[in-house]
């Protein structure tokens, strides 16, 4: 079950003006919205917090009082004292700020679609009955940790509470399966199999002992042996932006530029990372190209929005960010995050109207705050 909240509330006891339509900010000019949301953020002052997240387009990414990956998003809604959280990125993220914050602060998706491809690859029923079919093979709960990436629904953070599991972001994710590996001998690790296969191998697991389990099929298409054989079950899913980069990127790169240096994202599929000279996150990625030497010359496989301010970046010191695909790569419900919903949503907050609230089930969030806290404590 997802957590959505369509309808426009008013904060109890409070006059407020009619809720504005979306529509009325459809045909606005850039501009114009640049204006407004700028004017409506300076009227709520310290009411809103407004997070960004680095895949996001720059026309709202400007607006961010806060800006990083999931992790650190994660960490600054569960730190803010600000009534409003409004959340430029994805649904899920959306939802950690809801459970991580306290019961009277509000997060807030501005558009309700902009959801996660990835995430979707997983849900709630599918988990379900994967546990069961694990376990006709061996005792799930004595037997495997489950962990989620952060790029899931808050069904699945709460399924992880309830059965001793937790929640991994991609900076963290070879520590969080070091601490499942603690709690029990084997791991399912869902939704993204490229995260999971590259954590595991930097561990130095073998490749035959992390299958793929795909839900779809019984027994996740695998043999009892290759069950009990697995150190790591990796779910069959993946992130459609990532997914794009292809080794041949890294191999035309290094015939042009001899000395040029690839940096990947764990999410990317495992020849690009094998390939890379560096693999990590999108803080990660930034630092390490923030921190190296006037003059040289990266390839970036990562979103093309964080790219693309990475390279305008890097110029003043001579260094040339080049994006790894020849296909655009951009997350494309990231991007249902424009100026004209920032504008009507804060618009609206700014005359008392809610809009877009996104509220997790008490139930859910206190078995998915449970999850969250253990990443953090263990990160």
């Amino acid at each position: 079950m997802q957590a959505t909240l369509e309808t426009t509330e008013r904060p109890a006891n409070t006059l407020t003006a009619a809720p504005i339509k979306f529509e009325r900010f459809q045909a606005a000019q850039e501009a114009e919205l640049q204006a407004r949301i700028i004017a409506a953020k300076k009227k709520l002052g310290n009411r809103l917090v407004i997070l960004g997240h680095h895949y996001q387009q720059e026309s709202v990414y400007r607006h961010a009082d806060y800006t990083g990956d999931s992790l650190k998003l994660s960490r600054f809604a569960a730190e803010t004292d600000a009534e409003y959280i409004v959340f430029l990125g994805v649904h899920f993220m959306a939802e950690v700020a809801d459970i991580l914050s306290r019961p009277e602060q509000i997060s807030i998706l501005p558009d309700l679609s902009a959801g996660c491809s990835m995430a979707d690859m997983a849900n709630l029923a599918k988990v379900e009955r994967s546990r069961r079919e694990l376990a006709k093979v061996l005792d799930f709960d004595a037997t495997i940790t489950p962990i989620t990436y952060i790029n899931s629904a808050a069904d699945l953070k709460a399924f992880c509470g309830e059965h001793g599991g937790i929640v991994c972001t991609s900076t963290n994710a070879t520590k969080i399966i070091e601490w499942g590996f603690r709690q029990r001998e084997k791991v399912l690790f869902f939704p993204d199999q490229n995260l999971g296969r590259w954590s595991g191998y930097k561990m130095g697991i073998p490749l035959e002992q992390m299958p793929v389990w795909d839900p779809d099929l019984p027994m996740g298409g695998l043999t009892e042996a290759q069950i009990k054989n697995a150190k790591i079950l990796l779910w069959k899913g993946h992130c459609a932006v990532h997914q794009m980069f292809r080794e041949q990127n890294i191999t035309r790169f290094r015939a042009e530029h001899p000395d040029g240096i690839v940096i990947s994202h764990p999410e990317s599929p495992f020849e690009v990372c094998l390939n890379s000279d560096y693999v990590g996150s999108t803080e990660y990625i930034l630092k390490t190209v923030s921190e190296a030497p006037a003059g040289t010359r990266w390839l970036v496989g990562t979103e093309l929005n964080l790219v693309n301010r990475l390279a305008e970046q890097m110029k003043p010191q001579g260094k040339i960010v080049q994006f790894m695909s020849h296909v655009i790569c951009e997350c494309s419900t990231m991007a249902r995050i424009d100026p004209q919903h920032l504008a009507w949503t804060l618009e609206n907050l700014a005359e008392g109207n809610v809009v877009n609230r996104i509220k997790v089930p008490e139930h859910e969030a206190e078995l998915a705050r449970l999850t969250l806290q253990r990443m953090l404590d263990a990160s």
